[in-house]
C-alpha cells in the first residue's frame, strides 16, 4: 500500500518492540529490512496475504543502512523482537552469524545451492563504477585515476555503511588493511568527493559533478531510466567483480519458527528473484531460473556475477575495516 500504510507498520513494529513480542498473535511475523521498502513491500504484502498472516515491517534508515539493523539485531539478542532479517548485503548478515543470532535453516533451503545453513542468498547486486564519458574503467585506469592528485572528480559512499563497506573489505583483502588506510587517506588530501549513499554518488556524477563514482547496479539503472547516459564497467578488485547478495535469515528465539522458516524460503524462490529482476533495480538472479524470463539487460550482469569475489570470505577481515572506519569518521 501507500505511504500511511509504511507509517503504520513503523508505528506497530514500534510498538510491538516496546510492548513485547507477546501481543502478538501467532500468525503474524516481525521484519527487519535493509532492502529497499519499494520492491520490499509487494513481495511481504503477497506473502502475507497467501499465508493469510500479518507482517510488522521495520527497514533502515538512509544514513545508517543495513549497519543499524545489524546493530540492533545483535543488541536484542536476550530479547528477541523480529523474527525474520531480510538483509541487503551479505556481511552484516555473516556477523551476525558468528554473533549466534542466526537460526538453522531447513535442510532443503540450503542442501542443494551450496548455501550456508542459516541464511538464504539471492538477487545480487554489481558494485559498478560509472561515468558520462565513455573512457577506460578497467581496474588499472581507475586505480591510477584514484592514485592522481585530482580526486576532486570521483565520489564515493561513506565506507563504513552498505556495499562500499564491502568493497572497502575487499580491498583490504587484496591490498592489507594498512595499505588500504594509507591509499585512502592519500585519495581524501588529494580531495575525494565523500557523500551520504550510492544515490548521492550516481547523481553527482549524472550531473557532471564527478568524472566518475563508486556504486550499484540497481542505481545505476535509476540514472538511466531517469535519462542519464551513464557508461559503467563493474568494480574489479585483484581481476574479479563483486556481487553483494540480498539474504534472508530466521532470528534465534522467534516464537514463529515455523511462519519464519516459510517465509525465508519463499524469499529465496524463484518467484522471488525473477520479481526483483524484472523490477527497476535489475537485481540478479542467483538460483536457478529460466535466463528467457529475464530482461536482457539482467542476462548481461549475469556474466558480471559469476566473475565475483567470494564476498563471504571477507567476513573474517570486516570487524577490522569497520573499527577502523568507524574511529576515521568518528567526529
Amino acid at each position: 500500500m501507500g505511504l500511511s500504510r509504511r507509517r503504520l507498520l513503523g508505528a506497530a513494529v514500534g510498538g510491538l518492540v516496546l510492548g513485547g513480542c507477546r501481543l502478538r498473535s501467532a500468525k503474524s511475523l516481525v521484519v527487519y529490512c535493509a532492502h529497499d521498502s519499494l520492491y520490499a513491500e509487494p513481495i511481504l504484502e503477497r506473502f502475507s496475504k497467501s499465508h493469510g498472516c500479518v507482517i510488522y515491517t521495520k527497514y533502515d534508515t538512509e544514513a545508517s543502512k543495513s549497519l543499524g539493523l545489524v546493530s540492533r539485531l545483535v543488541a536484542e539478542k536476550g530479547s528477541p523482537q523480529c523474527d525474520v532479517f531480510w538483509n541487503n548485503e551479505l556481511l552484516g548478515t555473516a556477523a551476525l552469524d558468528a554473533a549466534g543470532v542466526l537460526a538453522e535453516l531447513r535442510a532443503e533451503q540450503h542442501a542443494n545451492a551450496g548455501s550456508p545453513s542459516r541464511w538464504v542468498s539471492f538477487a545480487g547486486r554489481l558494485r559498478c563504477v560509472v561515468s558520462t564519458s565513455q573512457r577506460s574503467l578497467s581496474e588499472d585506469s581507475v586505480d591510477a585515476l584514484l592514485e592522481s592528485a585530482d580526486q576532486a572528480m570521483v565520489a564515493v559512499a561513506k565506507p563504513m555503511f552498505g556495499t562500499t563497506l564491502t568493497q572497502y573489505c575487499a580491498w583490504a583483502e587484496i591490498w592489507g588493511l594498512s595499505s588500504l588506510i594509507n591509499r585512502h587517506r592519500s585519495w581524501v588530501r588529494n580531495g575525494l568527493r565523500i557523500v551520504d549513499g550510492n544515490v548521492q554518488v550516481k547523481d553527482l556524477v549524472a550531473a557532471g559533478g564527478c568524472q566518475l563514482g563508486f556504486t550499484d547496479s540497481d542505481d545505476l539503472f535509476a540514472a538511466r531510466d531517469a535519462g542519464s547516459p551513464l557508461f559503467a564497467e563493474p568494480v574489479r578488485i585483484g581481476g574479479r567483480t563483486i556481487c553483494i547478495p540480498n539474504t534472508a535469515a530466521v532470528i534465534v528465539g522467534t516464537e514463529r519458527e515455523e511462519l519464519a522458516q516459510t517465509l525465508v524460503a519463499h524469499l529465496g524462490s524463484p518467484e522471488v528473484e525473477l520479481e526483483l529482476a524484472r523490477s527497476p533495480s535489475r537485481q540478479v538472479p542467483l538460483g536457478d531460473v529460466d535466463p528467457e524470463a529475464l530482461p536482457e539487460e539482467v542476462r548481461s550482469l549475469r556474466d558480471w556475477a559469476r566473475d565475483s569475489i567470494d564476498v563471504g570470505s571477507l567476513r573474517s577481515i570486516r570487524a577490522e575495516v569497520l573499527n577502523w572506519l568507524r574511529q576515521e569518521y568518528a567526529s
